[in-house]
């Protein structure tokens, strides 16, 4: 690190649980952020701030009026533009010290494993089980981290499957695909605007610690939030020897 870096996160490198090693761990990441709306938003705000080296970020879709009640790293100013675009902008104000790859198109299930496979984390904040359900298909195959959160509503909740050991269990044990899947989305159903970047933070905030190898991941435990009686909830996980993703 430089002396501007070692000035900009001096806060972090204080920290005993961090100190030097671990800021320069995070200075040589790279994680990818796959959804640039309500998660995404406070997700890549807090990594780029926070010094992840790399982010790379996919969304093919552009900036809308509606979105901007709760994707807080858009702008006014960013209507029409592609929201991975849109958010390089923000975050490269806040760090320039960042490299930030966009991903503008909608990805194949060959171009996600391309890059997840130069990722060292790989956060889900997408809105779609299709989405969902190949990532946590590549991330199994391909034995990287998944940080995965969901919101709608006034409830959240977030888990991280880490398929670096090979005890965890997969989004595929949790939510098996049966094709019964009803999508639930903000655009038809609404979401109350703090609870996304209360889930996208938690997301950050795992991603950062398995990035750095510290502390405890959510790994196992599935964390829920009810944001209208602010009310967190913890359910045990365990893999499903029987999964047909992650099973043996």
């Amino acid at each position: 690190m430089n002396d501007n870096q070692l000035l900009r996160y001096s806060r972090h490198i204080l920290l005993p649980q961090i100190e030097y090693t671990g800021q320069e761990k995070l200075v040589s990441s790279h994680a990818l952020i796959v959804g640039a709306g309500g998660l995404g938003s406070p997700v890549a705000l807090y990594l780029a701030a926070s010094g992840v080296g790399t982010l790379t970020i996919c969304d093919f879709d552009v900036v809308d009026l509606t979105n901007l009640q709760r994707q807080v790293v858009h702008t006014t100013s960013s209507i029409g533009i592609n929201k991975a675009i849109s958010a390089k902008q923000t975050l490269l104000q806040i760090n320039p010290e960042s490299t930030i790859n966009t991903i503008c198109e909608k990805s194949t299930e060959d171009s996600f494993a391309a890059l997840i496979q130069k990722a060292n984390v790989v956060l889900d904040c997408s809105d779609n089980f299709a989405t969902r359900y190949t990532l946590n298909k590549l991330c199994v195959q391909l034995k990287k981290p998944l940080v995965s959160g969901a919101a709608i509503g006034f409830e959240g909740q977030i888990t991280v499957y880490d398929m670096q050991d090979d005890a965890s269990p997969c989004y595929h044990c949790l939510f098996p695909d049966n094709g019964e899947n009803t999508e639930l989305r903000c655009a038809n159903n609404g979401v109350f605007a703090p609870l996304v970047g209360m889930i996208g933070t938690a997301q950050a905030a795992e991603a950062l610690k398995l990035l750095m190898g510290i502390g405890e991941s959510l790994q196992g435990r599935l964390l829920l939030l009810d944001a209208l009686a602010m009310e967190w909830r913890t359910i045990r996980l365990k893999k499903d020897t029987a999964c047909t993703v992650c099973g043996v």
